[in-house]
């Protein structure tokens, strides 16, 4: 069975669209709502301002999604904007904007972020999953940050640059809703160190996976205790089996052709696990190993090795696995566009507290465009996730900028959906590109100490 990826908004045609009609003229208060707001932020009790948790978030999210993010274009977006409504502008100076940036809370962003996700995630109908079940994917990368004491001290540097030299690093760990496209969570932790790797994250978000969902990952995922963790939840999981693990298809409960269960012992207990939590775990788990055949024309074939928790190869086959997993791409493509088309690789936040909100902001801009890319997939009865984010960044940018959004006229919108309809991602299963690059950057030496010693030295 071929995964349908439509998303399927249970809203007649007029409905969808005035939801979207009632806009402001910052981004995206057009699928934020009020109730959202009131629910998630904190109400200032002083004295009223400008920059209230609404226009701040707004304005934040007019910030991580533009190419200038600069604090001063943000504020100037506010200022045009209060202009346009006839209201008294704010001070071009950033200093409240970004007081008013530092009073919104980590938790209210995440929360916030947690609760678009979920509500692109309701109503959706099961013919539209797979065989009934949710598919989520897992995948971790790295961000980095401005080098200051602060972030150095809760997100060092890699130890083998000098100091000064390098930058910040922290990594996360993603979960994303394969039919919808939206993160669903995230957890955020140093490049290295103890319980800061991608298991580790992983575990801070089991809360998000329910019996009815399925897990797809690469093959840095499929260790004994996650298995074990994600059978005893009732979550079914398929990843490509690590290099280092050997598979013999001579043994085990043969199933068919390169398809059999086996049994894993479980390990010695690791040093970041406790002692009860270790005896918690079964002593052995069974397993299925595949081999999977992908073939391209015009070149070799490749053989792959899944690892599942779908024991029955009646009701999931091999061709039902190979499918499956060829959604996992997806992932790739989702961090591309949160991290390099709305430039959240490298974060702007000077201390740990605004990076992490930083990050949550991104998301909820990124969860926000899906939500009308799915809207508008479904009024035009295209594939919500075969759509291109990039090119529906770029509709929504132009549509706000000249004030449609505030437009009467449902054609407005209606041509605003058709726009963003009018591409599609080509699908390329299994594509491998070389990372490498063909414009070389200009021959600047590499700064092997300080800035302020070469300055120095001159």
């Amino acid at each position: 069975m071929s995964i349908c990826t439509s998303y399927l908004i249970e809203k007649h045609q007029s409905s969808a669209i005035s939801d979207i009609k009632n806009s402001k003229t910052l981004p995206f208060s057009e699928v934020l709502t009020e109730q959202d707001l009131e629910h998630h932020l904190n109400k200032p009790k002083s004295r009223e301002r400008v920059f209230t948790p609404e226009v701040t978030l707004w304005a934040f999210l007019s910030q991580v999604m533009d190419d200038d993010q600069s604090q001063q274009a943000a504020v100037a977006r506010v200022i045009s904007a209060s202009i346009a409504q006839g209201e008294k502008p704010p001070s071009a100076n950033t200093s409240a904007y970004s007081q008013a940036r530092s009073r919104l809370s980590e938790s209210s962003l995440s929360s916030l972020t947690r609760e678009t996700a979920k509500q692109m995630q309701t109503g959706i109908p099961k013919e539209w999953m797979w065989r009934g079940k949710h598919v989520k994917l897992v995948d971790g990368s790295t961000l980095s940050m401005p080098d200051t004491i602060k972030n150095q001290e809760e997100y060092p540097q890699v130890k083998s640059q000098k100091i000064g030299v390098g930058f910040p690093i922290a990594r996360i760990v993603a979960i994303i809703d394969y039919i919808t496209g939206v993160v669903l969570d995230l957890a955020i932790g140093p490049y290295s160190g103890k319980k800061t790797g991608e298991h580790a994250l992983l575990r801070e978000l089991m809360a998000s996976f329910s019996e009815n969902d399925i897990l797809l990952g690469d093959c840095y995922y499929p260790s004994f205790f996650l298995m074990a963790t994600l059978i005893k939840h009732g979550t079914s999981g398929v990843f490509p089996a690590h290099a280092a693990r050997k598979s013999d298809f001579r043994k085990g409960k043969r199933l068919g052709r390169k398809d059999h269960i086996v049994t894993w012992k479980k390990p010695v207990k690791p040093n970041w696990m406790d002692v009860a939590d270790y005896n918690e775990f079964p002593n052995e788990i069974s397993v299925r190993e595949v081999s999977i055949e992908n073939y391209r024309p015009g070149f070799r074939s490749k053989t792959r090795i899944l690892i599942t928790t779908f024991l029955d190869s009646s009701i999931v086959s091999k061709s039902d696995l190979s499918a499956l997993y060829d959604c996992r791409w997806f992932v790739e493509l989702t961090l591309r566009s949160i991290k390099d088309t709305m430039h959240m690789d490298i974060l702007r936040g000077k201390t740990p507290d605004m990076v992490r909100k930083e990050i949550w902001v991104h998301l909820l801009a990124y969860n926000l465009i899906r939500k009308t890319m799915a809207q508008a997939a479904w009024l035009n009865e295209k594939v919500a996730t075969t759509l291109s984010f990039k090119l529906a960044l770029q509709f929504i940018k132009a549509f706000q900028q000249v004030g449609l959004f505030n437009s009467n006229s449902l054609d407005d919108y209606k041509y605003l959906f058709e726009c963003i309809t009018y591409k599609k991602v080509a699908n390329r299963p299994n594509r491998q590109e070389p990372r490498r690059v063909k414009r070389r950057p200009k021959p600047f030496p590499k700064l092997q100490k300080t800035r302020g010693l070469y300055k120095n030295a001159a």
